[in-house]
């Protein structure tokens, strides 16, 4: 597989998951399971957990390319 592709298709699972949680957060304080607030935590939470890995991931592919 080319790296192109395989690139492609992780963003677009990436993308994909936080849609996926995005949308089941929203689900639950619609249907009232959790209140607004605890879901606009929880999609903070949840933002940071994707930028703070996606920082990770891009300094080790830097550190790698240093080797």
């Amino acid at each position: 597989m080319e790296k192109t592709p395989k690139r492609t298709l992780i963003a677009v699972g990436v993308v994909g998951s936080f849609v996926a949680f995005v949308g089941s957060v929203v689900f639950m304080a619609r249907s009232e399971i959790v209140t607004f607030e605890m879901a606009k935590l929880m999609l903070a939470a949840l933002f940071g957990l994707y930028v703070g890995f996606g920082f990770l991931i891009f300094v080790y592919l830097l550190v790698r390319k240093m080797d």
